[in-house]
């Protein structure tokens, strides 16, 4: 039986998949390697860039394909090489060797790459083989380079030098196309301070983009073929909106529901979406590889200057192009506008990275702020978190930094330690929105739909009474389209000369049938 795939390669045999080379545009692919063009496939990591290459290397490698001998290799090979150039360029050419043997057959860069090495020196020794290979080899040479932003420094800028020192000898004394597989594409491989990349032979660059809903309903739909255990639909729904088809999520999220769950594990009954929601927090509380990557990217200083802005609601003028594309690439914000964080489930884990001090240091009881019914009770919830933000937003938001956010983290960090588990937190933001949007969706104990509680955070900027107005119209205008039973706006007034008897406030209003609660504070 296959079963949903989240380590390494996807195998037919073995796992569900979305067919590789499908996702990708096909033909114009081919046209590259026909034109004898150097190209880029980019794209955030466990999206399926391995898997499609080693689709492509087949396929060119099949009767109908045999004008070509293409062999895929790995760059990781050197990534504990440091700065060492004669050490990676070992490394890189022991493993293109090994590769081409056992691929295709082709020993013959096997028998000579050690001498290159020695004759032409770390500088050279790749460019020298590859020419020595094309020569030697009867057809074109076609290789695939995977994860080439493994290699840093001097190893990574020879390698991409010494490719284009070759390439006006394509095809018969050098590789006739070269793909370089990625997180980013190529204009970020370059020297500090140099004005551009060293790999200018890029004739273009592809992202390999994520699932469409269609292909992740499809991915799905090969478990119930199998086994015949179906979705509901509101567990087909549930899956693309919580991921936005990141192939990862999809394949974590399913494989979490019907394999590691008891229940998801008794084919009898369809997955519901409650499993799903279920699934999606203990992979968010388990902080599985994949989640885990974010914080060694949050910790990155121009990943910051653009997540920040997005939590806030902020206008985000400070953002580069540069860095903009950056964090694009890295598939932690949306392709499309508005800039946002990219899906649902990452929406949930950044704010948690950026307050794991602050979680700790909480200690609040869910029960509280239940009442007898099990309804959740968000004026006491909210009176608890405006007086705790009295007491010690001035000691955590400068532990934040210059950050903007950091009142929205700080009541991110409290809503989860008090609500999760429970219920379920939406968050929504978008840059130059000039706000955070937050749900609550809280189980009823009584038949019947949860409920819905809306949070809309905004910043004080210049006049009080100006950003309360635009506040209420746009939580009123959330609570329609949420189908909200409360709404909340809570202003966050960061003015430092102003006491917190004049920042700390609660009233109500009502806007048309609507009745919201402002906080301030």
């Amino acid at each position: 039986m296959r079963f949903f795939n989240t380590e390494g390669p996807v195998e037919r045999e073995r796992h569900y998949l979305v067919p590789p080379l499908e996702r990708v545009d096909l033909d114009e692919i081919l046209t590259l390697i026909r034109r004898r063009k150097y190209f880029v496939l980019h794209a955030p990591r466990q999206t399926g860039k391995t898997t499609i290459l080693l689709a492509l290397r087949d396929l060119l490698n099949s009767p109908g394909h045999s004008d070509f001998c293409c062999v895929y290799a790995n760059l990781e090979v050197g990534r504990t090489t440091g700065g060492d150039v004669g050490r990676a360029m070992q490394a890189i050419l022991g493993d293109l060797a090994a590769r081409a043997r056992r691929t295709v057959g082709d020993e013959s860069l096997e028998s000579f790459w050690r001498e290159t090495l020695a004759s032409a020196g770390p500088d050279r020794a790749l460019a020298e083989a590859l020419a020595r290979w094309a020569e030697t080899s009867p057809r074109p040479l076609v290789l695939l380079l995977d994860e080439v932003d493994s290699l840093t420094g001097d190893p990574l800028l020879s390698l991409l030098s010494q490719l284009r020192s070759g390439y006006p000898e394509r095809p018969r004394r050098f590789p006739q196309s070269v793909v370089l597989c990625g997180l980013r594409d190529v204009r970020d491989y370059r020297a500090p301070g140099a004005a551009g990349s060293p790999f200018n032979i890029k004739a273009k660059s592809l992202r390999l983009g994520d699932f469409s809903a269609p292909e992740s309903r499809a991915l799905l739909g090969q478990h119930t073929e199998e086994t015949g255990q179906g979705f509901a639909p509101e567990a087909l729904e549930a899956v693309w909106e919580h991921t936005q088809g990141q192939p990862w999520l999809v394949n974590a999220l399913a494989y979490e529901t019907c394999f590691e769950s008891e229940t998801g594990r008794d084919r009898t009954r369809p997955i519901s979406g409650q499993d799903v929601f279920e699934a999606r927090d203990r992979i968010i509380e388990r902080r599985d590889t994949h989640v885990d990557q974010l914080a060694v990217r949050l910790a990155e200083g121009r990943v910051r200057q653009v997540i920040e802005p997005i939590l806030s609601g902020g206008d985000g003028d400070q953002i580069t192009d540069d860095d903009l594309e950056y964090v694009r690439d890295l598939g932690l914000v949306a392709r499309d506008d508005p800039i946002r964080i990219a899906n649902p489930i990452y929406a949930e884990v950044v704010p948690r990275i950026m307050t794991h001090r602050v979680h700790r240091a909480l200690d609040q009881q869910t029960a509280w702020y239940v009442g007898d019914h099990g309804e959740l009770q968000m004026d006491r919830l909210l009176a608890a978190f405006q007086e705790w933000f009295r007491e010690n937003s001035e000691h955590w938001v400068r532990r934040f930094g210059q950050f903007e956010a950091g009142p929205q983290l700080l009541l991110h960090a409290f809503l989860h330690r008090v609500v999760n588990g429970a219920g379920w937190i939406a968050r929504e933001q978008a840059l130059g929105s000039g706000r955070a949007d937050l749900v609550i969706r809280w189980p009823n104990r009584a038949s019947g739909p949860p409920g819905v509680h809306v949070i809309e955070c905004k910043m004080v900027r210049r006049s009080l009474g100006r950003s309360i107005a635009e506040g209420l119209r746009q939580t009123a205008g959330y609570m329609d389209r949420c189908g909200a039973d409360s709404g909340h706006l809570i202003m966050f007034d960061t003015d430092q000369g102003k006491s917190w008897r004049e920042k700390v406030f609660r009233r109500e209003e009502q806007v048309e049938h609507r009745r919201v609660t402002i906080w301030g504070m």
